[in-house]
């Protein structure tokens, strides 16, 4: 339905709170970022959708957003697209007495995801992630944090004081 307005559904996510939950949809506009409009566009056709067919029961807040800077992994193929980034995942269940990993990602195919973790390729099967998401590049970004003006220093020597006082009232200040 969102592909036949220029819209793709990246991904979705249920969280339950409260009385009722949160239905997130994640959307995607081939070769722009998304923006408000794209948003809101969806929100009227999903919403539209959800009415009529009403697959949710209960109350529910539908939220539509564009993935983001840290982008969620719902696929292989997503990561595929992410060859070398890096990527924070959760498996469903420990492998190698690991649940969470974070690395650059090595290899994908249909069936197998191999991130290197710690300078070793650590691989799961396509289905085991309970969640993943990209981690932002900071300085390629331009986002990573410069030095203040000023605050970088030689520490390798004692700054200067000035000339001292001898400690005798009326005497002119010594130079060191």
């Amino acid at each position: 339905m969102l592909a036949g307005i220029g819209l793709e559904c990246l991904g979705i996510e249920w969280a339950t709170h409260g009385h009722g939950g949160t239905l997130r949809v994640y959307i995607e506009v081939a070769g722009r970022e998304v923006d408000v409009d794209d948003c809101a566009t969806a929100s009227r056709e999903l919403s539209t959708w959800l009415d009529a067919e009403d697959p949710i029961a209960g109350q529910y807040t539908l939220e539509i957003s564009s993935p983001g800077i840290d982008r969620p992994l719902f696929t292989a193929a997503h990561f595929a697209r992410l060859l070398g980034a890096e990527v924070r995942v959760t498996l469903k269940l420990p492998q190698q007495g690991r649940r969470r990993l974070r690395g650059r990602v090595l290899a994908v195919d249909d069936e197998q995801i191999t991130v290197d973790v710690d300078t070793v390729p650590f691989t799961f099967a396509a289905d085991a992630f309970e969640s993943a998401r990209l981690v932002p590049d900071w300085v390629a970004l331009g986002y990573a944090p410069q030095p203040r003006q000023g605050a970088a220093r030689d520490n390798s020597k004692p700054a200067s004081r000035g000339k001292r006082a001898t400690g005798k009232p009326g005497t002119p200040p010594v130079s060191q």
